[in-house]
């Protein structure tokens, strides 16, 4: 029998972290380095493949990338030249991208698929540090509107891609707030975040309530006043079921706390 895969909702910090020379961040970095590394662990053996939803790419319906050999998207700016030749040539899964549109499909959701969509920084970034290009990997976008419950029902209809060796990944952050990445926001972002760890926590009920009204968390629009990277966590807590959400780990970066989680 194929082991149950895990969910996971991974921080993936900002631009090309642990790639490029950030300068002055080092330490921070290195502990992303290493978490994103260990990531490999959680699900105690080798997926049969990876399903990755990117806070950097929104479609008006659902969409999977569907090429066998999908190309990089250097979805960021300002960055040295070296941060434009990251290569990571891990394969796609045009079987994995058709399967989660019949799973979306049989939950009342109109669904799409994009034969050149590359892996965004989303993607690329924290995974190619945890599988250097040997797992089939596929992105599902989010749907235009980012509505919270709306992303769990996306990620209850993929549940039983978990019993089939696919490692769902939710790549975002949980403090993203461009003009605070300083250590003023410390506090806001910790608040907010034991906030979402509770949530997270909860039974399946509690923490679907809960997390569909996120904006109600203390500081939860200082922390994310657009909630891109925050749907993400949805779509693997929807993934989760029963299963109840764990801290996988927790640091900072600019200032601001970062927490990531798993489920199962």
């Amino acid at each position: 029998m194929t082991k149950r895969m895990p969910t996971a909702f991974v921080p993936h910090a900002g631009g090309p972290v642990g790639h490029v020379e950030m300068g002055g961040l080092q330490a921070e970095v290195d502990a992303f380095v290493s978490y994103w590394r260990s990531l490999r662990d959680l699900p105690g053996v080798t997926p049969k493949a990876v399903l990755v939803v990117s806070a950097h790419w929104e479609a008006s319906v659902p969409t999977v990338m569907s090429s066998p050999n999908p190309p990089m998207l250097y979805d960021y700016g300002g960055f040295p030249p070296e941060a434009y030749r990251i290569m990571w040539p891990a394969p796609g899964d045009p079987e994995l991208a058709a399967r989660v549109r019949v799973l979306l499909g049989d939950a009342g959701f109109a669904t799409a698929e994009d034969p050149s969509r590359g892996f965004d920084h989303g993607t690329f970034v924290p995974l190619k540090m945890t599988y250097p290009a040997d797992v089939p990997v596929v992105q599902l976008s989010l749907k235009a509107g980012l509505d919270a419950a709306e992303h769990l029902q996306v990620g209850r209809a993929l549940q039983p891609l978990r019993d089939e060796g696919v490692f769902i990944l939710g790549s975002g952050d949980s403090f993203h707030n461009m003009r605070g990445f300083t250590p003023g926001y410390r506090e806001r972002s910790e608040a907010f975040n034991a906030w979402l760890t509770d949530a997270v926590r909860a039974t399946t009920s509690e923490r679907d309530g809960r997390l569909s009204d996120w904006a109600s968390a203390p500081f939860a629009r200082h922390c994310h006043p657009r909630e891109d990277h925050l749907m993400p966590l949805m779509v693997v807590a929807g993934a989760a079921g029963a299963d109840r959400g764990t801290v996988t780990w927790s640091g900072t970066f600019f200032g601001p706390e970062q927490v990531g989680y798993h489920f199962g």
